[in-house]
């Protein structure tokens, strides 16, 4: 390995399979970078990676700004009064493996395992409690999510430096899990809302481009943009359009660890179908994303890092995360 595909992997060691959000709820998933390990490396041979990521989505916000339960109670859209919810708690836990052909071709397959906490209130509620009529319930799902299958070409200069990204992912989840109705007026299971299926049951284009350099010694940087658009509906939903965008720095000048940090920004268009939510989805999000990533010999690593928000600008109104925090292990074989 060459000193600048050394300084590359030193700066994303850890990250070459964090996945991109699936969802078109602005606020779901999370959105650091998935590419930064093979991205400019010339290196060929299989990694794998383990994560792990926590996301509690339990604050209301509309527009810019925060918004109590009560007063999203007293809201009406078009299709009538604000639903109020309560929380949603995600665990997500990610297998990755990516594959270096050559120094100028690779692929990269991601298969998501989601473990997901929903409550709302519903339509009828005061802000405290549902009332009768509502639609409330409350879920719990654990469920394979929707693959993603994304390759690369980096062969457009002898650096390596620059490149592009495309792949699908893919209809594996669920899109038909249930929970349990806590309307008294209409007891038993219900379908979930399709922004907190597993699974969009979409099949969506990848596309993207990027660019990986030094900037002088023991400073690295990374550039990114990522679209992402359904190429079909399923049960009368589609998912909306995003394009994702991502500038970090690491810095290698350390002894047993490399501190990076990252600035991602995501833009999502509204869901759209007879059974989506055409009010309360879509949005942009700007997170400050610091993280560490340590060596433990020169096959693997372990990582930590956290979201932390900058700007939020969520459509209608929609829970979001205080912090996204993010835990794995990297082993090359």
């Amino acid at each position: 390995m060459n000193k600048k595909s050394l300084s590359l992997a030193l700066l994303s060691g850890a990250l070459s399979s964090l996945p991109s959000s699936a969802f078109a709820c602005a606020s779901c998933g999370c959105s650091l970078s998935s590419d930064w390990e093979t991205l400019g490396a010339t290196s060929t041979g299989l990694k794998m990676d383990l994560r792990y990521d926590y996301l509690d989505q339990d604050q209301l916000r509309t527009g810019t700004s925060g918004i109590t339960p009560q007063a999203a109670s007293r809201l009406v859209n078009g299709a009538g009064n604000e639903e109020v919810e309560q929380y949603t708690r995600n665990d997500y836990l990610t297998l990755g493996l990516n594959y270096s052909v050559n120094a100028d071709w690779g692929v990269a397959v991601q298969l998501p395992f989601i473990d997901r906490s929903h409550s709302t209130l519903g339509t009828a509620s005061d802000g405290i409690t549902g009332g009768p009529g509502g639609g409330q319930y409350a879920s719990h799902t654990d469920s394979l999510g929707d693959v993603r299958v994304v390759g690369r070409y980096q062969g457009f200069s002898d650096d390596h430096s620059s490149g592009i990204l495309f792949g699908l992912k893919l209809p594996t989840g669920s899109h038909t899990l249930t929970g349990t109705s806590t309307d008294p007026t209409a007891p038993g299971t219900v379908l979930l809302d399709r922004g907190l299926e597993p699974g969009t049951g979409t099949t969506d284009l990848l596309l993207g481009a990027y660019n990986a350099d030094e900037l002088g010694k023991d400073v690295a940087y990374f550039l990114q943009a990522m679209v992402q658009t359904a190429l079909d509906s399923r049960g009368q939903y589609r998912p909306g359009n995003s394009v994702n965008l991502t500038a970090g720095l690491r810095y290698a000048g350390f002894e047993g660890f490399a501190p990076q940090v990252q600035i991602n920004a995501r833009r999502v268009v509204a869901d759209s179908g007879a059974n989506a939510d055409l009010y309360n989805t879509g949005g942009t999000l700007v997170y400050l994303s610091p993280g560490v990533v340590v060596p433990l010999n020169m096959k693997s690593s372990v990582y930590v890092f956290t979201q932390l928000p900058l700007y939020e600008n969520v459509r209608g109104v929609q829970l979001v995360p205080r912090y996204t925090a993010s835990v794995g292990f990297r082993y090359s074989f």
